[in-house]
């Protein structure tokens, strides 16, 4: 499974940003990684200017073989509970797409 992250202008791209929500995404997805072939994460600061509640957003598409892809959005106060909010509710919905396929 492939991780690549992306973040605009507004968010500070660094190293250890990438390696922490690679590990985040890889962590939460790992039961999924056979089936999945790239998740894209991609952060942004929707007020870059500003600051404000829950104004940093973290995106998360799974891109699953021979499926369309499955995308989630969190907003929270910093980076990192959007990444780990945005996780969880990609596991939830993968658990939902995996649970209908294995019923058909």
């Amino acid at each position: 499974m492939e991780v690549l992250v992306n973040t605009d202008s507004s968010v500070q791209g660094h190293d250890a940003l990438t390696t922490d929500v690679e590990g985040v995404v890889r962590h939460a997805l790992a039961r999924f990684a056979d089936r999945i072939t790239r998740v894209e994460v991609h952060l942004s600061d929707e007020n870059s200017h500003k600051h404000g509640a829950d104004d940093k957003r973290c995106l998360i598409e799974a891109r699953i073989a021979g499926r369309q892809p499955t995308a989630v959005t969190h907003n929270a106060a910093d980076l990192t509970k959007a990444v780990a909010g945005a996780a969880d509710k990609l596991k939830r919905a993968l658990d939902t797409v995996f649970g209908k396929l294995s019923t058909h």
